[in-house]
Parts: C-alpha cells; structure tokens; sequence
C-alpha cells in the first residue's frame, strides 16, 4: 500500500541481511551455532530441584528435625512418630508443586505471544525463543515487541511504552528508530530487526524474575511468617525451662527430660499452617487452570478474594467477539456519489485493504469480500483516541469508516439516526467521504456522510447469570467501554444491570479524581471511554478503597489493567495485554470470573480458618509448657513438689490427630464465599490468644488436680497424663467445632468422626497400650471432663463476646441457598 510513510530498508540492516525477505535458513543456523538466540529463562516455575530444596528446607522441618534427633537419641522410636510431619511436610508440597508447575507450563505455552518472523520470504508465528539475531519481525496493532531492535518499515508506526516509561502517549516511530522489548504497538504497522535477544534484551531481566512460580508478598504470607518468627524466639526460653525443670527440680533421667522437653515444644509448631497455605494456593491454581484459566501471579489468588469492583470490558466481555453485517442504511441515495454499489465497493477496499482487520471490519469483508482493484493513496489506521480509520483512494475517493458521533454533526439528521439504532444495542459505523486526503495532519476535515453500516453484537448466553452472581456477593460491576454510551447502555440494561440503561458519556467526565470517583459511585455503565480514562477510573475506585479487577481484551485496556489490583485478561487478546494481566481467561468466557473469585475466597477464608486450629494449638503449648516449667522454679523457691511435663510425644501427635490435622486438611479445600478482608492476624490472634489459654490453664489445672506426687507410680503417672490429655482434647475438640461454624450436613459429620476417632483411641486395648493411655480412674476422668466443659463455656463465651465487641457476625448453622447463591456453591 502506497504511503509516505514508507520508507527504502536497504542500509539498516548487516550486509547479508535482506529485511524484505528476512534471514536465509543457511543465515539462521549460523546465529544459532554462535549462540545468537533468543535464549530466555522459561515462564513459569521453579525446576523440580528448586522445589524439593525449598520444601525440604524448611524452618519447621529444622525445628522438627532437631528435636526428632534428640528423641531418636533416647532410644524412644515410637515418641519419634511426630517426624513423620516432615516427610508428610515435604513430600506433600513437592508434589502439589510439581502438579501446579505442569500446568502452569502447559497454559503459559498455550498463552505465549508468537510474533510473525520474515524467513526465506516467507512470514511464520513462531514461539519468541525460536527468534534470532537479526531476524525481521512483522508489527501490527497490539503486537508486543519481543525482543529489542531496529525499525526497518513503518506505516504510521506509533509505540506504547508506558510500561517501561510511564510515559502514557504512544512515541511515533520510523525507521532507524530502536523499540524495546516489553513494548507494544498502539497504531499502524512495520517491521523490525532483532538487535538485542536472550538475556540481552532489556525485557529479559523483568522477565525472569517475574514469571517464577513463587508466592511473592502477600498479607496473609506476611502474617504467616511474623508469626513463625516470633514462635521461633519463644521456642528457646521455654525449651531452657522445661529441661531445666525436668532435670534439675524434678530430676527425672535425662532420657525422660529430653522426651519432656521434646513433647513441650513440638506442639508449639505449627507445622502443618505452612503446609495448609502452600497447598491451598497450588490447589487453586490448579483447579483454575483446569477452567482454562492461567494465574500468572500466585499473589492474584488473594487478591481475587478481596475484590469488590469488577470493571468490564462490553466488546469481548458481555458481547462475544464475532459481530455480523445487519443493515447498510443509505444516507444520500439521490446522490449518484451515493449509490448502493459505489458504498460496497468502497466497504470492501476499505476491508481488503486494511492489514489488521478489527471485528467490525472482519464483518463488513465477510458482506463485501469483493476487491474493486481500487489503489491506496494514502492510509489512516484505527486509533482508539480518534475513533476512525481511513483509506484514500486518489480518483475513487478519500474514505473514512468511524463512529457516527464522532464524525458527525451531532444535530444533524444521521446523528439522530445513529443514535437511534445505537439505543437498541446494535453497533453503528459511519462511512463517509472526506474533503482531505486521510494521511494529512489536518484529517478528515469535511466529512460527507455516506451510509450507516449497522452491525450486530451478540450477547453472550451467560453473561446475565455471571452479574447476577456478582450482584448476590456484593460485587460491583462497572461496564467501561470505548463504544457509544448509548449502545453500551443498550446491552447492559438488557442484561439487568442496575443502571445500565443510561450510560454516561466519557466525554463528559470530570478530571478530577474525587468528582469522577463520586460519579463511579453512583453510576455502572460507561461509553466512549479514552484509555486514559479506563486508567483514571481504577485509580479513582481505588482511592475510595475499593479492590478493582480490570477485564479487558483489547490495547486500549493495557494501561487499566496495569493498574487495576487485580488484572484480567481474555486468552484471545492482545498479546500486550495478556502479559500484563495476573489472569489470563483462555476460554475467553466472562463467565468465568465467578469461579476465579470464588476460588480466591475459597482459599484465603480457608487458610484464615485453619489458622485459628494451628495458632490455637501453639497458645495452648507455650502457655502449659512456661506453666509447667515455673511450677519447677516455685517449688524451688516455696518448698512444694514439682511437676514434671505432662505428656510424651506420642501424646501430643495423637492431639493434633483429629482435633487439628485431618480436620484442618479438609476445611481447607471446602466451600467458602465470604469476601476477605484485611487485618489477618489481629483477627486471627483474637481467637487464638483467648482459646489457647484457655485450654492450657485448664489442662494444667486438671493436670495438678490428679498428680500424685514425685512418689507417683508408673501407672499414676500415665492417668495423669491421659486426665490432662482427655481435657486437652475436649476443649480442643470445640474449638474445631467453633472454627467449623456455619454447620452443614458434612461439617457436622467431620465433628462427629473426630469424636468417634478418640473415643477408638481411648477404648482400643491395642491403643491404649501402644499410646500410653489410662482412662479406667474414674475420679481422674471425670475431673479431666469437667475441667473440660468448663473450659468449653470459656471457649464458647468468648467467641460471642468477641463477635460483639468487633461487630462480627456470628452464625451457627447455614441459611438455605438463595436462587443466586448456586452459582456460588458450583463455583466451589
């Protein structure tokens, strides 16, 4: 297409290299042997070697480690049964990992972007490492640059480079000009020549530590490991005063000091809080990809969970991308310059020669295939800041395809016309004819309008049933579109969205954060929006403190979907923003962002929920074990008998058993809808601290209550043991309970196997002696269980107040399923 824009290549490349033919197969295989290729660390994860030394390595498997050594030491194999966690630790991580790592590898494959490469003449898609230096690659409209180079053709060739600048307008390029990769063609098209590839190209860097398979900061990481941390500190104190205790004032053998010891500080660990975290995110990566959903960054899966704001796209999102002719309604047909065969031999021009046909004008080709032979004088591309494109045609004409609102005279009859057709949903096009050539800087100038090209969009099927879930989670939609307000507000309010059937005109729209952010809360559906001002929405939503999700599919969204908290691309997008996104819908399906929100609730409000078993569990520990070791000082200090620890370490694995393990691993893969909030730990520690004294104060009281003495016999000792065990796990017991709430029909079953799992522990013969357990003193027994609900009252009194005092709702049983609510529970 002639143009002067176009410019002779023949000095910008090396002597052997024709750009207009690309690199020789002779050429290419010389590079390659020099090492001269696109040689990039793989997307995705971590190598298997990686994931077996951060899973192994752990700072729990060290702490459980030690002390499996000191017990292993005694002789004491069985009180060793604890060790077993860190294989259970490991080998569990290693391979939900590794599962996670095939699939993300699998759909990073299926997503990645492959420019078309000039080889032998030819042009061919090829994957970005398969580039090689000097190689020729075709740019066009939302193309990414993928690695660093030359231009070598131009058309009006205008590069985005606000996310490696910021720099939000696109800079024009011509050739001899560099481009970077990371980069993205905003407009026009070209060609470039690979100067830089591999680890040389200036987007490699970002490349290779953003795409690694790791869970990168997060609240709830964070949270986590503040915690470890400060339990890692307390574990030396309380370490130092049980063997003190258990050697010196109780003066026990050392065997039994260290197995004391080991005993006390084990439970302090939580050692499966890690595990339950790292699991429950690679299952929910997993579970999304087999939805056709690509987590780019694991931190999204949290974020998902925060959203409350979902900005939506209407092109692509509520509408599917395929569009058809409806109606080619004449404007001028008195003017022979009008007539209906003039118009259709200018539509297919226009689509024949357009190099990177949109949907709107792969339709019109599919109405008007045929080719006039008419011969391009000059070009306009499509922008989304001008709203039309244009072809001039010499003789034939200086032709404009746009929108009508735009091109027009707003009071003129065809605007009303427009305007009219656009109210029913249907997109309308306007072709005219303008009094300068489309390439001047003054264009198009008059414009003489031609005809109303009416298309059709079809709504997808599910796109009602996919706002209607939002609406029941209390997710707020917000339609942004750079269409015509009125044909935006047209498919919105046919779908039922609240407020959807005015939609604002972005033109409109104040600048300034705080008003455009008032009218954002009080409206939900946009037309004519600049991609600046997609941007200028997400931030002002944010600055109210909403978490925004951004979908979108096209260049025009790039810059919100940088931004937004959490960005959502489709799979059939641009290249550009698919590698911004953290989502990537391969289907293509708005419908499902429900699943991806309800696996990030899922996931994060299970981890919450577990949380409280496992911190409970290390309160409880530490507290009985400072008690224990400062009734050794007292007696010192006031002349009384000390204790020695209550329990061996076979005790403490079997209390974890049913009362935190197998529950915890179950509710962490449950159903769960509530939106997350903030404040993990705090919210976490206030069910924590209250609950694990509770359970420590009485199991040493219960403990105190039936010690016989220094004098003890072995068969007293293993009753007092098994009275403070017995209260232990009562109250632990509803502790899980509590953690549980809601009820449902399966939660309740989980309560009662717990139950009935002690009640075999502790009736078994075969149990009972293997585990050390004694509960035929019934005095001791029945202290142990009264000490026990008493604790359970504690326990459950504080878990109301708290819920008062905090405004948090407490709910014991689930309320039916509303009709909405369905969706929520398949999405789970």
């Amino acid at each position: 297409m002639a143009n002067d824009e176009v410019h002779p290549v023949g000095t910008l490349a090396p002597d052997d290299v024709d750009v207009r033919t690309g690199l020789t197969d002779e050429q290419v295989a010389r590079r390659r042997a020099e090492g001269k290729t696109n040689d990039v660390p793989g997307r995705a994860s971590r190598s298997v070697k990686e994931i077996v030394r951060a899973n192994v390595f752990t700072r729990i498997n060290a702490i459980l480690g030690v002390l499996l050594v000191i017990v292993l030491a005694t002789g004491s194999i069985i009180d060793g049964m604890f060790g077993l966690l860190i294989i259970a630790n490991s080998a569990i991580g290693i391979i939900q990992e590794t599962r996670a790592k095939r699939t993300l590898d699998k759909l990073a494959i299926v997503s990645q972007s492959q420019p078309l490469v000039r080889r032998a003449g030819a042009a061919t898609a090829m994957a970005p490492s398969e580039v090689v230096l000097d190689d020729v690659i075709e740019l066009g409209a939302g193309d990414q640059i993928v690695v660093d180079g030359e231009v070598v053709e131009g058309e009006l060739l205008e590069i985005d480079e606000s996310l490696l600048t910021g720099e939000a307008d696109p800079v024009h390029k011509q050739p001899g000009d560099q481009v970077l990769s990371g980069s993205f063609v905003a407009s026009g098209s070209g060609a470039y020549r690979a100067t830089k590839v591999g680890r040389d190209a200036y987007a490699a860097k970002l490349a290779a530590e953003a795409s690694k398979f790791t869970l990168v900061h997060s609240e709830l990481r964070s949270g986590v490991d503040r915690i470890l941390k400060v339990i890692t500190y307390m574990m030396i104190p309380a370490g130092a005063l049980i063997i003190y205790n258990q050697l010196f004032v109780s003066e026990q053998d050392l065997g039994g000091a260290l197995n004391g010891m080991v005993a006390a500080l084990v439970p302090m660990v939580p050692e499966g809080l890690v595990l339950m975290t790292s699991l429950a995110f690679a299952v929910g990566v997993i579970r999304l990809g087999r939805r056709q959903c690509l987590v780019q960054e694991l931190p999204a899966i949290e974020g998902l969970a925060r959203v409350d704001v979902v900005c939506a796209d209407k092109t692509g999102t509520l509408t599917e991308n395929g569009m058809r002719l409806s109606e080619l309604r004449l404007l001028t047909p008195d003017d022979p310059a009008g007539a209906q065969s003039r118009l259709e031999a200018a539509l297919g021009a226009l689509a024949g020669d357009d190099p990177r046909p949109n949907a709107s004008v792969l339709a019109i080709a599919e109405a008007y295939g045929d080719d006039p032979g008419w011969s391009a004088t000059g070009i306009a591309p499509f922008s989304s800041a001008k709203k039309w494109s244009g072809i001039s045609y010499g003789a034939n004409g200086n032709w404009v395809l746009g929108a009508p609102d735009v091109l027009l005279d707003p009071e003129s009859d065809a605007a009303r016309t427009a305007e009219e057709i656009g109210a029913t949903g249907l997109r309308v096009l306007l072709l005219g004819e303008c009094d300068l050539a489309v390439d001047d800087a003054a264009a198009p100038g008059r414009v003489t309008p031609r005809a109303l090209v009416v298309l059709e969009q079809r709504v997808r099927p599910d796109a009602a049933d996919t706002l209607a879930y939002f609406a029941e989670q209390k997710v707020e939609v917000k339609v942004i579109s750079g269409d015509n307000a009125v044909s935006v507000g047209a498919v919105a309010g046919s779908l039922g969205l609240p407020g959807g059937d005015h939609a604002v005109d972005a033109r409109d729209l104040p600048e300034n954060r705080d008003a455009l952010a008032d009218v954002l809360a009080a409206e939900t559906t946009f037309g004519r929006v600049r991609p600046d001002q997609k941007r200028a929405m997400v931030g002002a939503l944010q600055s109210r403190g909403h978490t925004v999700a951004m979908t979108g599919d096209g260049v025009n969204d790039v810059l919100a979907l940088k931004d937004a908290d959490i960005g959502v691309s489709m799979g059939s997008g641009s290249p550009a923003t698919r590698a911004v996104a953290q989502i990537v819908l391969l289907d293509n399906k708005f419908a499902t962002l429900p699943y991806v929100v309800g696996e990030g609730r899922r996931v994060i409000g299970n981890i919450e929920r577990v949380s409280n078993l496992f911190l409970t569990k290390t309160v409880y520990s530490v507290l009985l074990a400072l008690l224990v070791g400062l009734s050794g000082v007292a007696s010192e200090l006031f002349d009384f008998e000390p204790m020695p620890y209550p329990f061996l370490p076979r005790h403490v694995t079997i209390a974890a058993w049913f009362t935190i393990g197998i529950p915890a691993f179950i509710l962490s893969l449950a159903p769960n809808n509530e939106r997350a909030r903030t404040g993990f730990v705090p919210r976490v520690m206030r069910f924590a601290i209250p609950s694990g004294l509770v359970i420590g104060v009485a199991t040493f009281v219960a403990y105190t209550l039936v010690y016989a003495g220094p004098e003890q016999t072995e068969t007293q000792q293993i009753q007092a043991g098994t009275t403070a065990l017995i209260t232990l796990i009562t109250i632990a017991l509803w502790v899980l309970a509590i953690v549980a709430r809601p009820y449902v029909w399966w939660k309740i079953i989980l309560l009662a196997g717990s139950v009935l799992g002690y009640v075999v522990l502790f009736s078994v013969p075969f149990f009972r002696e293997f585990f050390k357990l004694d509960p035929s003193n019934v005095g001791a027994t029945t202290t142990a269980f009264v000490c026990g609900g008493v604790g359970i009252v504690l326990v459950e009194l504080g878990w109301w107040v708290s819920g008062r005092l905090h405004g948090e709702k407490r709910q014991l049983f689930s309320l039916p399923e509303k009709p909405g609510e369905q969706l929520s529970e398949s999405v789970s």
